[in-house]
């Protein structure tokens, strides 16, 4: 029983101390907590976010208008004609297997002008290529000769749908070039100041390399830009010659097929 009563009081002692010193130190705790909320007060009373356009309005300023300016034509001038080579391979696909499905069922039911206008109806450089074919066996000559015809005419097409890409090629060359000679210029400004001031402090370098780095970045980032769309342009344009070349093997067998039928 002395035990018990030992170890209650012990407990009772150790409490009570515990609540002396929790009351000690909540004082404490409210001022750590004041002075805690008070920089996370100043942290959100702090400056805001610029917006992204005005920031992106700022550095083109910053960098020179004038070589800014240039980078910015180029990006707007290659994507114009991005976005017309996409356009145009676009409306160049063709469901060749359906369009040869067509082709098989006009030769053997209204021959060979059926099957012209079967591919006259039918968009595209496939369809206008085996219009081509169709037109030279209309006037009566060989299958040689109409597959002469094919690989000129398909030369011809995959021509156009390359077309305008060295004008896309030249502009992702230029907008880094114009960035790099941004950049020598503004270290020439750099060095022309720290002349004027006879002296190489930070300020005085600043100014022009600042304008060095920031039309460098818009030249890259132009460059870059261009080269993604280009590469897709050109794996497009590889996926329609390989398409093409397929669809022309294909009715060269059925031009023979029609013609040991006839």
């Amino acid at each position: 029983m002395k035990k018990i009563f030992m170890f209650l009081a012990v407990m009772g002692v150790m409490a009570f101390s515990a609540q002396n010193a929790a009351a000690q130190d909540a004082p404490a705790a409210d001022t750590t907590a004041t002075e805690v909320a008070a920089p996370a007060a100043e942290t959100l009373d702090g400056p805001e976010e610029v917006p992204m356009h005005q920031a992106l309005k700022t550095k083109f300023i910053e960098g020179g208008a004038g070589f800014m300016a240039l980078v910015i034509a180029c990006l707007i001038l290659g994507l114009a004609l991005c976005i017309e080579r996409i356009l145009y391979l676009s409306f160049s696909k063709t469901n060749t297997k359906k369009l040869l499905a067509k082709i098989e069922d006009a030769l053997k039911n209204g021959g060979v002008e059926a099957a012209t206008e079967v591919c006259r109806n039918t968009r595209g450089p496939v369809a206008s290529i085996f219009t081509q074919a169709f037109l030279r066996l209309a006037d009566g000559q060989s299958l040689e000769e109409v597959e002469k015809s094919v690989v000129s005419y398909g030369g011809v097409a995959a021509s156009q749908m390359e077309q305008n890409l060295s004008w896309i090629s030249l502009f992702i060359a230029i907008a880094p070039s114009l960035g790099f000679l941004g950049t020598v210029i503004g270290m020439i400004q750099a060095f022309d100041a720290i002349m004027v001031a006879g002296d190489m402090s930070p300020a005085v370098v600043a100014g022009g390399m600042k304008v060095a780095l920031i039309t460098t970045v818009g030249g890259l980032i132009v460059a870059v830009i261009l080269q993604i769309f280009y590469n897709y342009i050109l794996s497009q344009v590889e996926s329609l010659t390989i398409e093409m070349e397929d669809a022309s093997i294909s009715l060269m067998d059925i031009l023979v097929k029609y013609q040991e039928n006839k």
